[in-house]
C-alpha cells in the first residue's frame, strides 16, 4: 500500500550517484539575489553575470515607474498595483480597461505641530505628466496634484507586492501591501472577485502621533444613462451602477471596506468644476472627518476614515478589503453551428470525474458568458461578508504557498520570471464560466480579449495551471475533445464562449491538437486518474486518425500536408516544429494503448518511421529543418488553399514569389527557435526524449548561437519591433545562418517573444545546457525592469501573454522534477547540484530537497502519496 504523506512529513531519504555540487548561496531568494556589484561563477559551473537590475529584487527609482501588478481572481477581473502604490488597469466588467485608473487612495493625515497630510503613494512617474490621452488639458480628472510621498521602494514576493513609503518631511513611514488569494490545488478561492491592501503605519518620529487613515474613491462605474449610487456597508461602501436599456449587463458593484471600525463620507461635496476633490482634502489635510448618509444617486465619491494614534516607534496595520460583484456580460464568442459535439451522440463527451464535480458542473447553459463566481454568491454582500469571514485563513493560506514557493533555491532570474508571469492568472487573459470550466484569451488588449478561444497552439507552452490547479486544466481537454472535436476528429483551436459546440470552418492546427493529445497524458499522470483516461481515449484517437489523415496521408511519420500552426500559417511539407508534435502525440498516445489493452501496432510502426526521417531528413547535421514541398500532395495548390487562410491571398506580386520560390511563410533552411518543440512539450508531459537526444541538444545549442541577440540596433524587423528593440536583447524567432531565407518567411519570423524565449532556455536546462538557458532568460528579463516595459506584464498578442507561462518549464528544466500520481513516483534529475525547490501536484504541494545523492520531498500542504524518489536518469 501506497505510504501517504502529509503536510510538513519527510517522507524518503533515496540515494542514487551522478549528482554535482550544490549551487551557491547566490540563488537563495530576496536579498542574496546577484546584484550589479557582484559577479562570480557557482559550484555547478556557470557564471552568475553582473544584472543590470537585481533579479528578483527590490525596484526602485525609475524601476517603479512600469509597474502594474494584478490583483484579483482567476476569471474574476483585476486592477493592479502600481510601483507607485496606485491603483491602475481596474478591469472588474468581464473585459480588459487597461487604461482605466480610477481616482482611488488611500492618505493620512498627521494633525497638531506634526502636521501633514500625504496621498499613500510615491511620485507620479514623468510619463504620466505628458503624452497620455487628456494630458494636454492638464489631467484634472486625476489626483496627481495631491502631495505624496518622496520615496518608494516595491518588492513582490507573488501573490504579494510590498511598498515602502518614506518622507523626511512626515513623521510616518508605511509599508503597504496589496494580496489577493491564490492557493494551489484550490482554484475556488483563487477565483473570486476580491484583494485588499494593507497598510502598516509606523511612527518614525521620537513624538506622539495623532491622525487619520483614510480611504477614498471617486464612483469609477458611472456610465452615460445609467443610474448610480454608493451604498452604505459597515465600514466601508460600495459604489454601484445598475447598467441601461442598452447595456444592462454594466451593472455592477464594487465594494471597499476595512476590517475595524470606520467613520463614512458616502457622498463627496456636489459642485462643479473640481469641487468634490477640493473639497475633500480641504477638511482631510486639516485632520477633520466628514460624515454623510447615501444618497440616492449621483455621489461624486465616497471616503472612510479611521482615527489612529501611535507612541514613537509604534506601528498600526489597516486593511482595507476589496469585492467586486458584475453578474452578467455581454461576452459571446464563436457561432453556433447546431451540431452535437464529436460523435454525434451527446454521452460520447466525457462527465467530469468525481474529483473534478465539485470545480465545474456540466449543466451551464446562458446565451452570454457569466463569472463563476455569480454561481457561488448572489450579490455583492455576500462576496463581501465571505472575504471579510474567512480573509485571515486566506491570507494564511496564501502566504504558506509564498514562503513555500520561495524557499527554492533556483537562480534568481528564474525565480523572477516565474513568479512574473503568475501574475497572467490573475489578469483579463483569463476567464471562468459560470459552471466552473476555464477559458482564456491569449492575451489582453487595451479593451477586449486579445484573440478568443483558450487557443491550443499558445496554451501549449503554458506550464503553470497543470500543476498549481490541475482540475482547471483537464477542462481545458474535455472543451478541446467534446465541444471542439466533432465526429471526424477535427479541432476547433479556438472554443466558443459560452462552451458549447464548435463550428468547423477553418483548419485545424497541427500543432495544437497534436499537443493537445500529449496533455490528455500529462493530465493523465499528474491526476493519477485512470477512469479519467479512459473516458478520454475515443476522442484521442479520433482525434490522432484525423491528424494522420489529414496531414500524413501517406503514413511517412512526417506531416507533409499544409498544416496549419501557431504562426497563424500553413507549413507546406514536413518540419520538425510540427512534426515534433506528430511524434509526441503519437508516443504518448501508445502509452495510453498500453495502459487500456488496445492494439497500437499501427502507431508503434508510424511513429519508428518518423523517427528516421525526423533524424535523417529533417536534420541538417546541426539542426531541424523543414523540406518546403508542394507537389505530390492531396491538398489543394497554394493559391487555392489560401483562400481560407489567415491575410495569405495571394497578389499578382505574390504569384510571381510563388514561381520562384514556393509558397509564402515557410522557413525550409532556417534555424526555428521552436524548431524542436514537441519534444519539449513531451518532456513537459512525463514522456522521454523521442528522437536521438543528441540532436535535441545540437539544435537548441544552434538556435542559442544563431538567434540570440545581444543588440538588436541593426537587427531588420518589419513586423511588430516594440518586444525586442534598439540595444536590447532577445532570442528571434528564427534565422537563416547558413542562407536560403525566403523573401516572405512565415509571418512573425522577425519578432522576439518571450514564451518561445523561456521554453528554449527550460529546453536547453534540460539537456543539461544550464548556462545557455540563464542567457536567455537574462536577455528576456532585462527588457522587463520597469524602466521601459512593466516587469508583472510581457506581452505578445496582447498584456499578460499566455504563452509566457511557458517560464514555469524552467522548474523541470532545471531540477527534472516531475510527479507521476500514477505510478506514485517522483523524479528529479538536477542540473544544477543541490536545490530545494517548489513542488505542485493534484493533491498537495510541498518542496523537494536534493542533497548530494539524497532526495527528500517535504509536503506542505494536503498530501502527496510516494511509493519511490527516483533521483538521476534511473
Amino acid at each position: 500500500m501506497a505510504k501517504r504523506t502529509k503536510r510538513r512529513t519527510f517522507i524518503r531519504d533515496l540515494g542514487a550517484g551522478g549528482i554535482g555540487a550544490g549551487i551557491g548561496t547566490g540563488f537563495l531568494p530576496g536579498e542574496k539575489s546577484a546584484t550589479a556589484e557582484h559577479q562570480s561563477s557557482n559550484e555547478a559551473g556557470y557564471e552568475i553575470p553582473a544584472p543590470k537590475r537585481q533579479y528578483n529584487g527590490i525596484y526602485q527609482g525609475a524601476y517603479l515607474d512600469r509597474i502594474a501588478f494584478p490583483v484579483g481572481g482567476i476569471g474574476a477581473g483585476m486592477f493592479c498595483f502600481e510601483g507607485t502604490g496606485a491603483i491602475s488597469h481596474m478591469s472588474i466588467r468581464h473585459a480588459p480597461e487597461l487604461f482605466n485608473s480610477p481616482v482611488m487612495f488611500a492618505a493620512v493625515a498627521i494633525k497638531g505641530a506634526e502636521k501633514a497630510a500625504r496621498v499613500l503613494e510615491g511620485p507620479v512617474p514623468n510619463w504620466k505628466k505628458f503624452g497620455l490621452r487628456g494630458a494636454g488639458n492638464g489631467l484634472g480628472e486625476q489626483n496627481y496634484g495631491l502631495p505624496r510621498f518622496h520615496n518608494a521602494t516595491f518588492i513582490t514576493r507573488f501573490p504579494f507586492a510590498d511598498l515602502d513609503l518614506e518622507d523626511a518631511n512626515v513623521p510616518i513611514k508605511a509599508r503597504v501591501t496589496a494580496w489577493s488569494p491564490f492557493i494551489p490545488g484550490d482554484p475556488n478561492h483563487a477565483s473570486m472577485p476580491i484583494g485588499a491592501i494593507e497598510y502598516q503605519l509606523k511612527n518614525s518620529s521620537s513624538q506622539s502621533l495623532e491622525g487619520i487613515f483614510s480611504y477614498n474613491a471617486k464612483n469609477f462605474l458611472k456610465i452615460n444613462k445609467g443610474k448610480n449610487k454608493i451604498a452604505a456597508y459597515p465600514n466601508g461602501f460600495i459604489l454601484s451602477e445598475n447598467g441601461n436599456e442598452e447595456e444592462p449587463h454594466l451593472k455592477s458593484d464594487f465594494a471597499i471596506f476595512s476590517t475595524e471600525q470606520a467613520k463614512v463620507d458616502h457622498c463627496w461635496f456636489r459642485g462643479g468644476w473640481f469641487d468634490p476633490l477640493t473639497m475633500l482634502w480641504n477638511s482631510f489635510s486639516e485632520g477633520e472627518i466628514t460624515e454623510n448618509a447615501p444618497v440616492d444617486e449621483n455621489a461624486p465619491g465616497a471616503s472612510l476614515f479611521i482615527p489612529f494614534k501611535l507612541n514613537p516607534g509604534e506601528e498600526k496595520k489597516i486593511k482595507i478589503l476589496f469585492a467586486w460583484y458584475v453578474p452578467d456580460s455581454n461576452k459571446k464568442h464563436g457561432k453556433d453551428p447546431g451540431a452535437p459535439p464529436c460523435s454525434g451522440d451527446p454521452d460520447c463527451c466525457p462527465s467530469p470525474s468525481e474529483r473534478d464535480l465539485a470545480i465545474f458542473d456540466k449543466d451551464f447553459d446562458a446565451p452570454f458568458y457569466k463569472p463563476w463566481y455569480s454561481s457561488r454568491f448572489k450579490n455583492i454582500a455576500e462576496v463581501c461578508s465571505y472575504w471579510h469571514q474567512h480573509y485571515e485563513e486566506l491570507y494564511t493560506r496564501s502566504k504558506l504557498f509564498t514562503d513555500t514557493f520561495y524557499a527554492s533555491t533556483l537562480p534568481p532570474e528564474v525565480m523572477e520570471a516565474i513568479s512574473a508571469n503568475l501574475t497572467i492568472l490573475k489578469s483579463t487573459t483569463v476567464m471562468r464560466q459560470y459552471d466552473g470550466r476555464f477559458y482564456t484569451y491569449e492575451g489582453s488588449g487595451d479593451d477586449w480579449g486579445c484573440c478568443h478561444g483558450s487557443c491550443t497552439h499558445v496554451w501549449n507552452y503554458a506550464q503553470a495551471i497543470p500543476h498549481l490547479f490541475p482540475s482547471l486544466e483537464r477542462s481545458l481537454r474535455l472543451t478541446e475533445f467534446c465541444e471542439s472535436q466533432n465526429k471526424e476528429g477535427h479541432q476547433t483551436f479556438r472554443a466558443s464562449l459560452p462552451i458549447r459546440p464548435a463550428d468547423h470552418d477553418f483548419y485545424a492546427a497541427a500543432d495544437g491538437q497534436l499537443g493537445g493529445i500529449m496533455k490528455v497524458y500529462r493530465e493523465w499522470r499528474i491526476s493519477g486518474d485512470n477512469e479519467w483516461i479512459k473516458k478520454m481515449y475515443p476522442m484521442v484517437k479520433a482525434s490522432l486518425d484525423y491528424c494522420i489523415e489529414t496531414w500524413d496521408p501517406r503514413h511517412t511519420g512526417t506531416l507533409e500536408e499544409p498544416h496549419h500552426n501557431t504562426y497563424d500559417i500553413e507549413f507546406w511539407g514536413a518540419d520538425g516544429m510540427c512534426t515534433s508534435f506528430y511524434l509526441g502525440a503519437i508516443y504518448a498516445f501508445i502509452k495510453m494503448c498500453a495502459q487500456l489493452n488496445e492494439d497500437a501496432s499501427f502507431y508503434q510502426e508510424l511513429l519508428a518511421k518518423g523517427r528516421v526521417k525526423m533524424e535523417n531528413e529533417l536534420f541538417d547535421g546541426e539542426y531541424f529543418i523543414q523540406k518546403i514541398q508542394v507537389e505530390g500532395l492531396n491538398a489543394a495548390n497554394p493559391v487555392e488553399a489560401s483562400k481560407i487562410s489567415m491575410g495569405g491571398q495571394y497578389s499578382e506580386e505574390a504569384l510571381e514569389l510563388l514561381q520562384k520560390e514556393g509558397p509564402k511563410y515557410q522557413y525550409g533552411s532556417g534555424c526555428l527557435s521552436d524548431g524542436i518543440l514537441g519534444m519539449w512539450i513531451a518532456r513537459m508531459c512525463g514522456l522521454p526524449d523521442i528522437v536521438d537526444s543528441d540532436k535535441i541538444r545540437s539544435h537548441l545549442l544552434a538556435v542559442h548561437k544563431y538567434n540570440l541577440k545581444e543588440d538588436l540596433s541593426t537587427h531588420i524587423n518589419p513586423q511588430r519591433p516594440s518586444f525586442a528593440m534598439g540595444d536590447e536583447s532577445g532570442l528571434l524567432l528564427c534565422s537563416w545562418p547558413k542562407g536560403g531565407k525566403l523573401s516572405l518567411p512565415f509571418v512573425y519570423s522577425n519578432e522576439v517573444w518571450t514564451g518561445i524565449e523561456y521554453q528554449v532556455a527550460a529546453h536547453l536546462m534540460l539537456m543539461g545546457q544550464v548556462q545557455e538557458g540563464l542567457d536567455i532568460v537574462r536577455a528576456c528579463r532585462d527588457r522587463y525592469t520597469g524602466i521601459v516595459r512593466n516587469p508583472f506584464n510581457e506581452y505578445e498578442c496582447g498584456s499578460w501573454y499566455a504563452r509566457a507561462m511557458s517560464s514555469f518549464g524552467m522548474i523541470q528544466g532545471l531540477t527534472g522534477l516531475f510527479y507521476d500520481a500514477v505510478d506514485e513516483v517522483l523524479y528529479v534529475d538536477s542540473k544544477i547540484g543541490d536545490f530545494s525547490c517548489f513542488i505542485s501536484t493534484d493533491t498537495g504541494y510541498g518542496l523537494v530537497h536534493l542533497k548530494g545523492d539524497q532526495a527528500t520531498l517535504e509536503v506542505v500542504s494536503g498530501e502527496i502519496n510516494t511509493k519511490k524518489i527516483m533521483v538521476g536518469k534511473e
